[in-house]
Parts: structure tokens; sequence; C-alpha cells
């Protein structure tokens, strides 16, 4: 007996939910669904598998949980073999499947549409650090900060660091090619790879990179890296480490206005430095971190900078200084330095747990990362307000202002008639505006689901064909987490706003 996968049987809980515009992308599978869940068994030990309604519901959704679909069924490998094992059962009876890392992910990249989970979880070794040649083998399922604790004592960290990095894995970074606060100074996950072990969509293993950075042929690991789980299964991951800088300093810039702290973003830059960091925070995030820390952040600030520079202890006060005069300059009313590293990890706890902070505003969020020309911050965070203002909803903005990597927060309540209906019109209204300005549709948190309908208006159907070639070569059959990333080819379908949920199930 065979159970189809398709658009019209994508999940098993009435109660779950996945917008059309989502549904129009994906493909359909005859999948002999019955006959591979029998055989799971054969391949993995019963304890590691998850078939019960009430084990599937937390995975029916990754952090963007407007959009959910139960999963078939959920496994837990433990070794690159039982990973082959798996993607090949899943082959034998045309079974879709998706790699998770801890559901982490801001663009549905991880829901299984009718699909098989693969949970990296427990490939969660690091296996080898290598200190002299500073590099280090690790399982995709290492938590990200527990790297940087591993070598911390030798002089060295992992620079990619997500606001999430105390939970999301190596694994799901490289899939979304994931960046973080120090981006603009340290590059993001593509900068530190190496090289990958991968189970690729038909089960055969593949290596693909070097430890020698200049490794000779295509740079497939670049390729690899930002696919979102479409091209294979990470089972084993080569990073770069770096020093720890011999010094930090770290200051708030405190403005009375937004487009001040805008204009210090670019000021800091044209400065002649480069710093680590600079962070944008404004007054309805200021105002729920300070009651989640209590450091005395300035409420009644517009806007605060989060400036952070590193390097050689002789050159840090030179770019100190030309930092706070770059912020002087543009009208910062107050600068605060961090007196000792308490006060700096006080900071950055502020801003790396701000978005769990904003639940004291509202139950729910929904979040972008659009990045736009860095000069257009001001008028892009007037017309954010104006948007909120039009859809009767708040926005807050906290994000990576040097590198113009947008974060506006859409605050919720979704239990309120109509909202959800208001934050797709917000949503869809922010995207088109970033892509007005100039800008592209994500700069860390990738496509998923959650953007797909808009490829289209970045990139021409030409683009999208050479983007599907290259997913093809890795995936011909395309049952590595399908219907993501790409829209289907010649079709041309509305954004969210316009368009209803519709209940799914069997």
């Amino acid at each position: 007996m065979k159970s189809r996968t398709s658009q019209s049987v994508i999940a098993t809980s009435e109660g779950d939910s996945i917008d059309a515009h989502v549904l129009a992308h994906l493909p359909s599978f005859d999948s002999d669904c019955e006959g591979f869940l029998c055989a799971l068994p054969s391949v993995l030990p019963a304890e590691r598998i998850l078939t019960r309604p009430e084990d599937l519901f937390a995975y029916d959704c990754d952090g963007q949980t407007l959009d959910r679909a139960r999963p078939l069924a959920v496994v837990f490998p433990e070794s690159t073999a039982e990973v082959t094992a798996i993607v090949k059962l899943a082959v034998k009876h045309n079974v879709p499947f998706v790699p998770r890392g801890a559901g982490t992910g801001l663009s549905g990249g991880a829901i299984a549409i009718g699909s098989l989970v693969v949970a990296t979880a427990r490939l969660n070794r690091i296996e080898t650090i290598d200190i002299p040649n500073r590099q280090a083998w690790v399982g995709p399922g290492v938590v990200n900060a527990h790297l940087s604790r591993a070598v911390a004592s030798d002089g060295l960290h992992y620079a990619p660091d997500p606001s999430s990095q105390n939970a999301c894995t190596i694994g799901g970074n490289v899939a979304e090619n994931a960046g973080g606060p120090h981006t603009l100074k340290y590059g993001v996950t593509c900068n530190h790879v190496l090289a990958l072990e991968v189970v690729m969509p038909d089960g055969s293993i593949a290596e693909i990179g070097d430890a020698c950075p200049e490794f000779p042929g295509y740079d497939l690991v670049s390729a690899f890296v930002g696919s979102e789980g479409t091209f294979g299964i990470v089972t084993r991951v080569l990073v770069r480490l770096v020093a720890t800088p011999e010094g930090v300093r770290t200051l708030l810039a405190i403005f009375d206005s937004v487009s001040d702290a805008c204009r210090g973003v670019t000021e800091i830059l044209s400065a002649g430095i480069v710093p680590a960091a600079i962070e944008m925070i404004d007054q309805p995030t200021l105002r729920a971190v300070e009651q989640f820390v209590h450091m005395g952040l300035p409420l009644d600030a517009a806007a605060v900078l989060l400036v952070e520079v590193d390097g050689l202890h002789d050159e840090l006060e030179l770019q100190l200084e030309r930092a706070v005069g770059a912020c002087k300059a543009v009208g910062a009313r107050e600068i605060r330095h961090a007196r000792d590293e308490a006060e700096r990890l006080l900071l950055w706890k502020a801003r790396k747990q701000a978005f769990g902070a904003l639940g004291r505003i509202a139950p729910n969020y929904y979040t972008h990362d659009g990045v736009i020309p860095r000069t257009r911050l001001p008028e892009v965070l007037e017309a954010i307000a104006s948007i909120g203002v039009e859809n009767d909803i708040m926005i807050a903005n906290v994000f990576h202002a040097g590198d113009g990597n947008l974060h506006p927060v859409i605050l919720f309540d979704e239990r309120v008639p109509g909202v959800i209906e208001r934050v797709r019109k917000a949503s869809d209204a922010i995207l088109l505006l970033v892509l007005k300005m100039g800008g592209t549709l994500s700069g860390e948190h990738g496509i998923g689901i959650e953007k797909i309908g808009y490829m289209s208006r970045q990139f021409t159907e030409a683009d999208l064909d050479e983007m599907r070639r290259l997913r093809q070569t890795f995936n011909p059959q395309g049952l590595c987490n399908p219907g993501k990333v790409l829209p289907a080819p010649g079709r041309c379908v509305e954004t969210g706003h316009g368009l209803k949920k519709r209940p799914v199930g069997l």
C-alpha cells in the first residue's frame, strides 16, 4: 500500500497549516510511506525513531512558527553510516527527507512537509582539534558556542556567532551560512569552513574541500554552505579556528534619534577602522531588555549603537578614539564604556538575548533579515515604522547595523483575531521595501519556505534556472528538503498577504 506525499497530503495533523504560496512550490512524490516506516527499525534502533503524533509535535516547525507541518517521522542517527542507511532506505521508498539541527532557523527551512526528519543532534562530537593549524573536525550536532569553549584555553575561538549560538548547531550554521554580530570583521560561516563530509541524496558519501585552504578545483564547499539542506546531509565539518584578539574594547553610544544612530554607522566606517561589530538597538527593544538584565540602559534613548573594536593593545586606543569621535560627530549624547570583561559580557547579553526579552512585550514575534546598503538605513527604518502604523502592529528593531543586515521584529499575539493577516501584510511590505532599496532577501536566515515566493522578484527566471540546475546536480531526485529555496519553474504566485491558510491532514 502506498501513501502519496503531494500537495494535497502534506501532514498528519488537522491543526497544522501551510500557506498556499508554499504549497505552490512543493513537488509531488509517490512515496511508499507505510513500507518505509515498517523498514526503519532495520537500520536504526526503535528508541531513536519517533512516529507518535505527540512526539512529532515538537518538530512541526522551526523558529519561524507561522507555517507548520507535522513530519512523517523523526530519526536520530549517531554515525555517518547510519545516515547513509537511512537515506538509502528513503530513496528506495521514494520518501522525501529533511536534515534538521537544533530547529533555531527562522525561515521554515527545517519544516518537513510530509517528509522524514533526519535530526543531527546526536552527531555532536568534537572529533579532533589541530591547534597548530587552527582547525577542528566536528559533527554537525555540535553546539556553536561549545566549540569556542573547547579551544578557549588555547587562545582560539570559532568566529561565527549567531545570537542563538548557545543553542544552534554547526550543521545548521552550514546550511544557512549563518553570521552574527561579528560578521562585519570576521565574515560568515563559509569563510570558516574548509571541508565537509556529506551524505549525498542518493546515500553515497562525499568529502568536499580540504584542510589546505588553497585546495585546487571548483569551490564546492562554498556552493554547499548556504544550500539550506537541499544538496545533502552534512555529517562532519572541518572548521577554521581564529586567534582570540589580544584586546577588546566595547562601548555603547546613546542617540536621541534613530537617524543619528544610523548615520553613526557610516561615520564609524568612514573613520578608517573596521570594528568587530556595530549593533543597533531601538527604544522598544531597550525597554524590554532592561526589564530583563537591569543594567541601567537609557530607556529614553531613541536608539543605541553597541560598538566593539578588537586587535593588538597598541592599536586599540586609536580605534576606540576614532569610534567615539565618529559617534559624537553625528550627535551621540553619551558614550558609555565597558569598564571590564564583566560589563562587556553584560552588554552582549543584552544584545544576544534581545529577542527573548521582547517576549515581555508580546507573546509572539516574527522577524526578517533583509540586507540593504547601510547608507539607506535612516529612510528604511522610517519606512518600517510607517509599515507598523499602517498595519496597527508594533515593530521593534535590533540588528547588525555595520553590514546593513536588518532584523525588524514584528510583535503580536496570535490569539487576536485577524492579527496573522496583518503580520503577513507587514512582512510583505518589509521585504518589498528591502528589494526596492537595492537590497537582498536574506543575510543569514535563508530563504526556506518563508521567502520562496519573493525569489522571482529578485532574480530572473534564467538566474533561477541556473540555480535549479546546480541543485539537480547534487539532488537529482529532489528528495532532499523539497519545496525550499527555489520557486517551482514558471510558477508565478502572489506573496503571502493575499493568501489564506489551509488546514492540512490525511
